[in-house]
């Protein structure tokens, strides 16, 4: 299975688990996540991005602050700009966070539902994916050097015609040489892809 069809197996274990909706910061580092993948009601999404309430809110404090998945009813931290009771009002009324990995490459996932709080047993099968989900978008510690030399010449602004004649390739393997390198680093775009590679040192 490759990584991508895992990622859309276990999305679907967790969106089947939280009829509210996710949100799914993957490895953070700095405070920007590798990957970002929410299904929130889009109103809520909007007011939480317009407010910036991301460095408010007291679910992804304790995501920072603890290793424990907990209830959002149950997390002892003040929430004065009200932001979960903000968020009830879009059927966001009870949750769980859990955080996953090292301080340095954080998974903070937070699922909801509108109509009961989440079991132990929920809690634990829900863990288990965010964990899974942690493990499968690992940043890959390098690329191919037909990988990595395909993104360099789109890097310094050559286009593909040009770079595959430059490598003595034709357009077509460039192409697949870099949505080889995409998939590797979970990115959408080939720009998307040279920052990460950028990020985490293999460009």
């Amino acid at each position: 299975m490759s990584a991508k069809n895992g990622l859309d197996e276990v999305l679907g274990e967790i969106g089947y688990l939280a009829p509210g909706g996710y949100f799914l910061g993957l490895h953070i580092r700095f405070t920007s996540p590798l990957m970002t993948l929410q299904t929130y009601p889009s109103e809520w999404i909007e007011c939480y991005t317009e407010n910036g309430y991301a460095l408010r809110d007291p679910i992804i404090a304790w995501g920072f602050s603890s290793d424990t998945a907990s209830r959002w009813s149950e997390i002892e931290i003040p929430d004065p700009f009200e932001i979960l009771e903000q968020a009830a009002n879009f059927g966001l009324r009870y949750g769980v966070v859990v955080p996953v990995g090292e301080l340095r490459s954080r998974t903070i996932g937070s699922v909801a539902r509108s109509d009961r709080e989440f079991s132990d047993a929920e809690i634990a099968i829900i863990t288990h994916h965010i964990e899974r989900l942690h493990t499968i978008t690992q940043p890959p510690e390098r690329l191919t050097e037909a990988q990595t030399t395909a993104l360099r010449f789109i890097a310094e602004g050559e286009r593909h015609a040009a770079a595959a004649a430059k490598l003595n390739i034709s357009e077509s393997a460039l192409k697949a040489r870099l949505t080889a390198a995409r998939d590797k680093l979970f990115a959408r775009t080939t720009a998307e892809a040279i920052q990460r590679a950028r990020d985490y040192g293999l460009l």
